[in-house]
């Protein structure tokens, strides 16, 4: 018998993610009991304490932190081979993209019109993902290609080409320290308390202080008018500008680069077609900035 089945792969991820028997029973629609007696059957095929447990809490062991990174992959890869399968059946091939709203830099529009000029060029439909969850899109077959942002985004099982690389801003409350000068340092911000993006890792000022968590820049963005936070995000997250907030330059912040990804392992000419022409389109946008300035 395998030591680990697909299922109870399934099971354990739920409960590590959600650190919480009940809510990971009610994702995965089955009865609390039994869930937490497949996550003890699985611990003792395994011969290791995947989860450490109180009447308060969940916590992972290092094992389990380690099922947790490994049974990610895992899942994805089998649901990837289900649905690369389907594909493969497919008479008309059309090709997926999975963005964040307005997280394409304003090139969106650039690399349809690019790639629809280009003699190979198939159907594109446009899917739209969280903060966080568009990687796992490509590495699951959900889409063939994804706009992401490094650093941060994993790129894990990916390759990719970079599209445009742009600086950070600060964005602050008006009545903040911060707010009447032109431009911030890292170390201006050393200190504040910065949101915790929920699935990303931590990119913000290296020694501010960790605030509330959020998934995406609405919920950011809400916060800081609160006064509970601010955020450093990349230029073009940034828009468009909220009236009610100061949006400062980080002179000093590493860069952002948004970039067009597919899986590592994807060598279908209707990928790469379509990262040429985004590539290409990427390349001409910059060049009229550059002639307009």
């Amino acid at each position: 018998m395998a030591e680990l089945e697909t299922r109870e792969l399934e099971y354990f991820v739920a409960v590590a993610e959600e650190l919480h028997f009940g809510h990971a029973a009610t994702r995965l629609a089955i009865a609390q009991p039994a869930l937490s007696k497949a996550i003890r059957r699985l611990e003792a095929r395994l011969g290791v304490r995947l989860l450490e447990r109180s009447s308060r809490s969940v916590t992972l062991t290092p094992a389990g932190q380690a099922l947790l990174h490994h049974g990610r992959h895992a899942l994805n890869a089998i649901s990837a081979a289900a649905e690369k399968t389907r594909r493969a059946a497919e008479q008309q091939a059309r090709l997926r993209l999975v963005i964040k709203p307005g997280g394409d830099a304003n090139l969106l529009s650039g690399i349809l019109a690019a790639y629809a000029g280009r003699p190979d060029a198939r159907q594109v439909d446009i899917l739209f993902g969280g903060a966080t969850d568009r990687a796992d899109h490509v590495r699951d077959g959900r889409a063939d290609v994804a706009l992401l942002y490094a650093p941060f985004d994993d790129m894990t099982g990916l390759d990719h080409e970079t599209l445009t690389v742009e600086g950070r801003v600060a964005i602050l409350p008006p009545d903040h320290r911060l707010a009447t000068r032109p431009q911030v340092t890292l170390a201006d911000l050393a200190q504040e308390t910065l949101p915790r993006w929920k699935g990303v890792r931590w990119t913000g000022a290296p020694e501010a202080e960790h605030g509330p968590q959020v998934t995406d820049a609405a919920e950011a963005l809400h916060m800081i008018r609160l006064g509970r936070t601010i955020a450093v995000l990349p230029r073009s997250l940034a828009r468009p500008m909220h009236p009610d907030l100061v949006y400062r330059p980080v002179t000093d912040a590493p860069t952002s680069e948004l970039v067009l990804a597919w899986a590592q392992d994807d060598r279908r000419p209707l990928v790469a077609s379509f990262v040429a022409a985004a590539v290409e389109a990427a390349e001409a946008t910059a060049a009229a900035a550059a002639g307009a300035t």
